[in-house]
């Protein structure tokens, strides 16, 4: 396995609760996708699961080593999660092309909140890793397969 890039974000849970309590709904659809908002939504308390969300897609973004440039956009980037299965990250559009012309064939991902923050790590790998979840917590999407799902 060749990592083509590496990202990690940290996010506080009070500051995505002020930003959801003060944009709503239109800060979720312009951030997140509809699966994403449904997943969080039917959680106890949705604001750590979509700060954990946020961090994802930052970390991502770092992995591509683009930041939310070259025509990239928040829904391009969706967390899902299988029932008993580690998240994973898929990419769409702008930015699977980068990952793909990076080499990138996957991108694992692990996500953490507890307490006061959210965190998450996203690497971009060249070679195909067995799917489903690793011994470190995380699994991966092959970026051909992103569509399929």
């Amino acid at each position: 396995m060749t990592v083509k890039g590496i990202g990690v974000d940290l996010v506080q849970i009070a500051r995505m609760r002020r930003v959801v309590e003060r944009w709503q709904t239109h800060f979720l659809r312009r951030v997140f996708t509809d699966e994403e908002i449904a997943y969080c939504q039917k959680r106890r308390d949705p604001i750590p699961h979509l700060a954990a969300r946020f961090a994802a897609k930052e970390a991502a973004l770092k992995a591509l080593g683009i930041g939310l440039r070259l025509g990239v956009s928040w829904r391009e980037m969706e967390v899902r999660r299988e029932p008993g299965q580690a998240p994973f990250l898929v990419l769409s559009g702008k930015s699977r092309s980068i990952g793909e012309a990076l080499g990138g064939r996957r991108l694992l991902l692990s996500l953490t909140h507890d307490g006061d923050y959210a965190i998450a790590q996203a690497m971009l790998v060249a070679e195909e890793v067995p799917a489903g979840p690793d011994r470190s917590g995380g699994s991966g999407e092959n970026l051909d397969d992103a569509g399929a799902r």
